[in-house]
Order: C-alpha cells, then sequence, then structure tokens
C-alpha cells in the first residue's frame, strides 16, 4: 500500500477491518458512519467537513489499492465493503487460516470453551470469511440491556488492574449509602448485563468483595501497589460459583427431568461427573440425573425456568427451596385472572 507514514498506515488498516464484508449494500457504511466509529484518529482535521474529507480520502485510497469498493458507485452517500474475493484463492492466507483454527479449536476445546473460539475467530478471521454475518456468540437467557456505567470507571478499574495499582473509588451501594474505600482490583468480570470488579477493601485481608461498576460514580487509579487476595484465582472463583456470590460450597444434585431439558442434559452436561440413567416406562418423567454443582443463585434459577420438565428430589433442602419459590409464586398469581 502505497502510504508514507505508519500512522496512516495503522489507520488504514483500522479502517478496513472495520468495513465488513457484504454482499449487499444493507449494513454496509459510508464515509459518516466510520468517522464516527474512528473519530480520535481524525481529530487533527479542524472542522467536521475536514475529517470527513480526511476519512474520505482514506477510503479513496482503500479503494485504489482494491481492498475495499463502493456498493452503490455514485450513490450519496456512497457505502462501502470489503472486496469478498480478496485474497480468497491464496494458498499462504488459507495456510494461515488453517493454522490459526486448528491452533484456537486445539486451545479451547478441552475446557469446552466454545465462545472463546468464535470470539477468537470474529476478530481473526475477517481475512478470510468469517465474520460477524457468519459466526455469533448468542446467550440462552433472556437477554437484558447492559447495566449503565462511567467510561472513566472501567478505564481506571482497567488501569489499575494492569499496573497492579489502588483504585480510589467513590461508591453508592444497592441500598444507596455512599463511601469511598481504597480498592486493591484482583480481577474484571463480565456476568451477564453486569461487570463486577473483584477487589480487597482498604487494609481488609479479607473478605474479597464483588463491586458492580454501575454503581461506582467515580474512580481514579491510586498512588500506591495494590496487594494482591491470598490463593486467589479468577477462573477458579467462577468454576466455584463465587462470581454468582456464592461461597465454596458445592451440592449433590439429583434431579428428574423430561421434554427439552433431558434432551439438553445429555448433549450439555450439568457436570464431569453426571450420571443419567432412564426412568421407568410408568413414570411421568424420561430420565434421572445426578451430578455435583456448585451451589449457587445461578442454579436456583435454571431450575425455576426449567419449570415442569424438572423434580428436584435431592438433597432436600433443595427441593424445600423450589416449593418455597413456587408458593411464592403461587402468592402473586392465584388462581384469578389479572385485575
Amino acid at each position: 500500500m502505497a502510504v508514507a507514514h505508519k500512522d496512516r498506515i495503522d489507520r488504514l488498516n483500522l479502517l478496513r477491518r472495520l468495513i465488513p464484508r457484504s454482499s449487499s449494500g444493507q449494513g454496509c457504511p459510508d464515509a459518516r458512519q466510520l468517522l464516527a466509529r474512528l473519530a480520535e484518529h481524525y481529530e487533527a482535521s479542524k472542522s467536521d467537513a475536514a475529517r470527513v474529507r480526511a476519512i474520505q480520502r482514506d477510503l479513496d485510497a482503500l479503494v485504489k489499492d482494491g481492498c475495499i469498493e463502493a456498493v452503490n458507485p455514485g450513490g450519496k452517500p456512497q457505502r462501502y465493503r470489503r472486496k469478498a474475493d480478496l485474497g480468497s484463492n491464496d494458498p499462504r492466507l488459507w495456510a494461515y487460516a488453517q493454522s490459526l483454527m486448528r491452533s484456537l479449536i486445539r486451545d479451547a476445546v478441552p475446557e469446552k470453551r466454545l465462545e472463546r473460539i468464535l470470539a477468537s475467530l470474529r476478530e481473526e478471521g475477517e481475512d478470510f470469511g468469517l465474520g460477524d454475518d457468519k459466526l455469533c456468540i448468542l446467550s440462552d437467557t433472556q437477554r437484558l440491556l447492559p447495566a449503565d456505567f462511567k467510561e472513566e470507571v472501567l478505564l481506571a478499574a482497567l488501569e489499575a488492574l494492569a499496573q497492579s495499582r489502588t483504585l480510589q473509588a467513590t461508591y453508592r451501594d444497592g441500598a444507596g449509602k455512599q463511601s469511598r474505600p481504597e480498592l486493591h482490583p484482583q480481577a474484571l468480570l463480565q456476568r451477564g448485563p453486569r461487570l463486577y470488579l473483584f477487589a480487597l477493601k482498604n487494609d481488609e485481608a479479607a473478605p474479597l468483595r464483588m463491586y458492580a461498576l454501575h454503581r461506582f460514580t467515580s474512580a481514579k487509579v491510586g498512588e500506591g501497589p495494590g496487594r494482591r487476595a491470598e490463593g486467589f484465582c479468577l477462573q477458579e472463583a467462577i468454576r466455584k460459583g463465587q462470581a454468582d456470590f456464592a461461597g465454596d460450597g458445592a451440592v449433590q444434585l439429583e434431579l428428574r427431568v423430561r421434554g427439552y431439558v433431558a434432551d439438553l442434559l445429555r448433549d450439555c452436561r450439568l457436570s464431569a461427573d453426571q450420571v443419567i440413567e432412564e426412568e421407568p416406562d410408568d413414570s411421568p418423567f424420561s430420565a434421572r440425573v445426578r451430578a455435583t454443582v456448585p451451589e449457587t443463585g445461578q442454579l436456583l434459577r435454571w431450575l425455576l425456568g426449567c419449570g415442569a420438565n424438572v423434580e428436584v428430589l435431592a438433597p432436600a433442602k433443595w427441593r424445600e427451596v423450589v416449593i418455597s419459590q413456587l408458593d411464592k409464586m403461587r402468592s402473586v398469581y392465584g388462581t384469578g385472572s389479572a385485575g
């Protein structure tokens, strides 16, 4: 690519990656849409019109080099797509693609981390046709809009984590009480639509707390070094259910299942030690399942979400919890129609 300066080369590469490989005009961006996503790279231009001209020159350079093309030549505004056949017949590209895919699969499959494979392929695979239009990660729970948080709070949390520094925070808890702790960040976790920071507070050696990022009203990186929580491992905490505000407890679960839940657990086990057995012919359920799982709120939500396709047999405490929740629901809904 005939471009003189490295910063412009980097900018053009970033611009090219933002333009999708699409067979139609639907979803193909124009210059202003691309500028909105890359505004910080065109701040040297003093006016909006000058910034549009600057990005248009970059788009024209990519068109000239054969990297992109206009889907509506002569139209206003012009929309762009990455050329679908760019390098598609280059054996070196496909050798690289196959090597990348094998490496990702080899690393992720033992732990069944399928989301890691797809996320990496979406990021790395644009050049050989595996972008957002062909790969997607979709949650099987009800999708909620993410909780609002301040950008500067997330930036400060990431900087404190990366530099192993303290975080000076103003935090408002769920009851509305405000505090100004000195935090010692350990890890950042997205759980559903909310972000949480694992951190020690002030001079405490324990407990390790989870702070919801949307409840920070301000945060900045502190001057001092952050302390590490003894024995903390993020992946181990997730495996034990601590990311769902649980302790270290596990439960020996025994269920009777039917319908889609029986099919699901035959394909996707609750745990590595899951045992599934067929129920007798006269049983209202099709299978009996035994598994050791973390004792979390997520487990309760899943059991309740399965409805009449699951019966909790053991432990007795969990059966009682489910019955109690059903009684509370019955008191809300009653037997009559809504008033």
